[in-house]
């Protein structure tokens, strides 16, 4: 399983190491904070929206995106899928703008626009030339607090998501998988749902829960927008007050804590479905930069990832592919920058005339020798170079680097603290490489899903129709 790209880190107060500069002549009402030392700047309108712009003058483009503080882990019992069915309706039309007119906008100006939904935010994007922001900014605005709900619109966009649903979950057996691991993995957590919802709940939404969740979550003071690229921050700053200075602030709702219980023992999930092949999930509770009790943790997680499943060198590939020959693929995945305890997943096939169990065991063991004996400095610097090394060349991307401030700034971290993943990935040690798997690796934390495949016979194939969104 790859892991996840984009680097979130603990919380610190921004001010603390910002340099304010007051920003003369069009914006008088707002403090803008500059932090020379990453080419950003930051700027808060008087409804709460905040504008963060990094620029990147190498090539004559910018991204723009819109995040807002609510996703799948904000939904409650009967409502899961929420976010992301109002996120397809996002594109259906508002006072102004006609369904997919926005879409068809964008395309004409030469750009290309989406949106995602995740587990702690939803966002949407436009890439395109650099003097074509106002055309992104004008339309967004329109849509953050004018959207029109059309009952008929959505009664034929629902059937769109539960055919998404079909397709990449109950079609797909180990995407199947994953889901029943999610849900046996965590009991009172927000993660035990999936962020698509449960079908039952998507066969009774209705256009009212969203104009309800539209209500609360879309407004300024629950949005954050990051634009990188060829610009000018004060001239992104004059656009932003333009088209978003005049929009009212919404009363959004204090969230639960929903802190997972804990877990007191093994637990196991067996799942039957037509595949070809078995396969297994593991995951072991770990703690993130948000949760953790030392502030290295996450980062020796991250590098123990990348000691096991770092590339054709790295021990999985050596030791269980090329090696034993115990597994066709096997992977390992680590998300230190969930604002919420995370699960440390392995996940694999064996490879032909190897089974399940031997899998496992494997796997298991490749744990137990990280736990037992420290990792060896050559191998130490390899790895870290490596990831080092993927952090820079993702940096070359204007969109990675707006998505990275977006992820860590939405979910409540600090978005600065991505910009140093580097140096906390270099002064990881064997000693906490060892110390993190002793610690966290264990089986009192573990939860393990098996793949147990049926006949295929005649089963229909999935059906491959995509949504635009």
């Amino acid at each position: 399983m790859k892991k996840q790209l984009f680097a979130v880190a603990a919380s610190l107060l921004l001010g603390a190491c910002a340099t304010q500069t007051a920003i003369e002549g069009t914006l008088p009402r707002a403090v803008m904070k500059h932090f020379p030392e990453h080419n950003v700047h930051e700027y808060q309108l008087t409804n709460g929206l905040k504008v963060i712009v990094k620029e990147d003058h190498r090539a004559p483009v910018m991204v723009s995106q819109v995040w807002y503080k609510v996703g799948s882990s904000y939904e409650s019992g009967g409502a899961t899928g929420v976010s992301h069915v109002l996120e397809h309706m996002m594109f259906k039309g508002t006072e102004k703008l006609g369904p997919n007119e926005f879409s068809r906008i964008i395309a004409e100006n030469g750009g290309r626009e989406n949106a995602f939904t995740g587990r702690d935010y939803t966002a949407y994007f436009q890439q395109m030339e650099k003097s074509r922001l106002r055309v992104s900014f004008q339309h967004e605005a329109d849509r953050m607090r004018n959207l029109l709900l059309n009952p008929e619109e959505f009664k034929k966009e629902i059937k769109v998501v539960m055919e998404e649903r079909r397709m990449r979950t109950e079609d797909d057996p180990q995407s199947l998988t994953y889901e029943a691991f999610n849900a046996a993995a965590y009991v009172n957590s927000p993660y035990h749902a999936p962020i698509i919802g449960w079908m039952d709940d998507l066969e009774n939404m209705n256009v009212d829960d969203l104009a309800d969740w539209y209500r609360m979550w879309y407004a300024p003071n629950n949005a954050t927008i990051v634009v990188a690229g060829d610009v000018n921050h004060k001239e992104v700053f004059d656009l932003a007050e333009r088209y978003f200075g005049e929009l009212e602030p919404s009363q959004v709702a204090d969230r639960k804590p929903r802190v997972e219980v804990d877990q007191r023992g093994e637990r196991r999930v067996k799942i039957k479905a037509p595949a070809q092949l078995p396969y297994i999930m593991m995951g072991y509770k770990t703690p993130t930069v948000a949760t953790a009790e030392e502030k290295w943790e996450p980062y020796a997680l991250d590098v123990l990832a990348a000691i096991l499943d770092g590339g054709n060198s790295a021990r999985f590939s050596r030791n269980l592919v090329r090696g034993s020959q115990v597994a066709a693929g096997v992977g390992a995945g680590y998300n230190l920058f969930a604002p919420r305890t995370e699960l440390f997943t392995f996940s694999g096939t064996p490879s032909q005339g190897r089974s399940l169990d031997d899998l496992e065991k494997a796997i298991k063991n490749e744990i137990k020798k990280l736990q037992e004996k420290m990792v060896d400095q050559a191998e130490l610097d390899r790895v870290k170079a490596q990831v080092v090394a993927g952090k820079v060349y993702e940096r070359d991307s204007v969109f990675y680097q707006a998505m990275s401030i977006g992820q860590l700034e939405t979910v409540g971290l600090n978005w600065m603290l991505g910009e140093n993943y580097a140096d906390n990935i270099k002064a990881v040690t064997p000693e906490q490489i060892r110390a993190v798997a002793s610690k966290y690796l264990n089986s009192d934390t573990l939860t393990v899903a098996e793949l147990d495949p049926q006949a295929i016979g005649n089963a229909k194939p999935a059906r491959r129709t995509r949504s635009a969104h």
